[in-house]
This record gives C-alpha cells, structure tokens and sequence, in this order.
C-alpha cells in the first residue's frame, strides 16, 4: 500500500474520482460533506467502520461552574425531549439550504448511547 498525501481537503476526493487513489481516510463528517458536495455523489461511499473515535464538544470559561451548569442543562434538555435527534436529523439527514443538499449521516451508535445517558462525558 502507497500512502499518497493530499495538499488539502479536497485533493484526495479528487484523486479518488480520476482512479489515481482508491480510497481516501478522514474524518466521517468531512467524507460526508465532500461526498455531499461532490459532482457525482451516487459515485462514492463511506465504508468500512471508524479507524477512531473523535469527540466533539462545547467548550467553556474554566471555573465558571454556573454557565457550565447552564450549558449542561440546556443540552441535557434537548435530549430528553427528542429535540437533540430532531435537531441531529435537520442537519444531518435532511437537505439544508443554500444548496439543499443532504449529508446522509446516520447517528452513530456511540452517541445513541450518549444521549440516553445524558452524559457530559465523551463517547470512547
């Protein structure tokens, strides 16, 4: 196996699409995104399971334990009432303006399981 180096996000897709690479590794949602925006979309897939696991969080103030508190209070909110998945399904799994284009990303397990333990931890 070659490793081949793109100079940014979009090089490798490109490579991808002229067969001078065969696949392309990087963050899910980046995949999705240049799948999304790309020419010929039916063309390309995500395939395989996540090399790893790369959470994605709020950050705040240090030792401001109220606005933590109120952070956490909102977001633990959303996934009691539904809205955290509804709000998941809108950007994730439907089409958003300008372009009306659908990224197609199912939620992943790993968070399925953050949110019903509503934890502030993140999912390894």
């Amino acid at each position: 196996m070659d490793i081949i180096l793109g100079k940014d996000l979009d090089d490798p897709l490109l490579m991808v699409q002229n067969d001078r690479a065969v696949a392309y590794a990087m963050d899910d949602i980046i995949l999705f995104g240049l799948i999304a925006n790309s020419k010929d979309p039916a063309s390309l897939e995500v395939v395989g399971e996540a090399l790893q696991v790369e959470p994605y969080a709020c950050m705040v103030r240090k030792n401001d334990p109220a606005f933590k508190a109120l952070v956490d209070g909102v977001i633990t909110g959303l996934m009691k009432s539904g809205d955290f998945e509804k709000l998941y399904t809108k950007w994730f799994m439907s089409p958003i303006p300008p372009k009306n284009i659908s990224l197609n990303l199912p939620m992943s397990q790993q968070l399925r399981d953050n949110l019903k333990a509503q934890s502030d931890k993140p999912a390894m």
